[in-house]
C-alpha cells in the first residue's frame, strides 16, 4: 500500500513541477521584452493580451499600454505556445522521413558546400527560416506595439510644444507691449 500511495505521490510532484516550470517559461517569455524596452525608453510598458471586444486600458504620462487583441475562443485556452509538444512521439511520421532524407541527401545535413559536410550552410539555412517564421508569425508582438505606442506619443508631443511654443510668445509679446506703454516718455527738450 506505502509503495502506491509513494508512486502516487511522485506522480503528483512532478506535475506539479512540470506546470511550475511551464508557468515559470511562459510568463518569464512575456515579460523579458517589456523589462528590456522599458529600460531603453525610461518608461514602464504595460503589454497587455484583450480578448473579443474587451477595452484596453488607455496609456498614461510615464506608462506605455499596448494591447494586443485575440479572438473571444482564445480567452480560457491554454496559450498557443505551450498547446504543441516538441516531444519525438508527437511527430509525424511525414516529418520523421524527410529528417532522414535531410541527413542521407548528400552527407549529413547536406545543405551547401560550406563546412564539412555541409553544416555551416545548413546552420544558415535554419537561422534564416527561424528569422523568416519570426516575421510571419502570427503570434504578439509586442515590440511592434510598443514601437506604435512611441511613434504616435511622439506626434502629440510635437502638437503639444507648437501649442506651448505660440503660448509662451504670445505671453512674451504681451509682456513687452505693457512694458512699453508703461514706460516714461523721454524728454525730447534738450535739457
Amino acid at each position: 500500500m506505502q509503495a502506491t500511495e509513494r508512486k502516487e505521490f511522485h506522480h503528483v510532484s512532478r506535475t506539479n513541477l512540470v506546470a511550475a516550470v511551464l508557468g515559470l517559461t511562459f510568463a518569464t517569455g512575456a515579460l523579458a521584452p517589456s523589462v528590456a524596452t522599458a529600460q531603453d525608453g525610461g518608461e514602464t510598458i504595460n503589454a497587455l493580451i484583450v480578448y473579443g471586444d474587451d477595452p484596453c486600458p488607455v496609456s498614461t504620462g510615464d506608462q506605455i499600454t499596448v494591447c494586443a487583441r485575440k479572438d473571444e475562443s482564445e480567452r480560457y485556452r491554454i496559450p498557443e505556445v505551450l498547446r504543441e509538444s516538441a516531444s519525438p512521439q508527437n511527430e509525424a511520421w511525414n516529418n520523421r522521413v524527410l529528417a532522414y532524407e535531410t541527413v542521407f541527401d548528400s552527407g549529413t545535413l547536406s545543405c551547401s558546400p560550406t563546412g564539412p559536410g555541409g553544416w555551416t550552410g545548413c546552420t544558415q539555412n535554419m537561422i534564416d527560416q527561424a528569422y523568416a517564421e519570426k516575421r510571419t508569425d502570427a503570434s504578439v508582438r509586442f515590440a511592434q506595439l510598443i514601437e506604435e505606442e512611441r511613434a504616435r506619443r511622439l506626434e502629440t508631443i510635437d502638437e503639444e510644444a507648437e501649442a506651448t511654443q505660440a503660448d509662451v510668445e504670445a505671453a512674451e509679446k504681451e509682456y513687452f507691449e505693457d512694458k512699453a506703454a508703461s514706460a516714461p516718455e523721454p524728454d525730447h527738450s534738450g535739457h
